[in-house]
């Protein structure tokens, strides 16, 4: 069995819009179709690395394992102490 690829459809481009797309795909040496998923994975996916990349010099990131630590650590306070909550 393959891999399959989702496809969409998007109806009603304004001529000015096909005509960037156009030129934007003779730019780039690609198809309409390649120059757009390009567009999109630059926009969609791209930008959520780019937020992280752009605060990590004031937060730094963990590595799965420090994850993993942090998680087991801050376990306790996911527990309710009854007595906390008696007068």
């Amino acid at each position: 069995m393959g891999f399959l690829m989702k496809s969409i459809t998007i109806h009603g481009i304004e001529d000015a819009l096909d005509k960037k797309l156009q030129e934007k795909a003779k730019q780039l040496g690609l198809s309409q179709n390649r120059t757009i998923k390009s567009i999109l994975e630059g926009v969609l996916l791209d930008e959520a690395e780019k937020r992280e990349s752009e605060y990590s010099d004031l937060f730094g990131s963990w590595t799965a394992e420090e994850k993993v630590e942090f998680d087991q650590r801050v376990q306790e306070f996911d527990r309710i102490d009854e007595s906390d909550w008696k007068q």
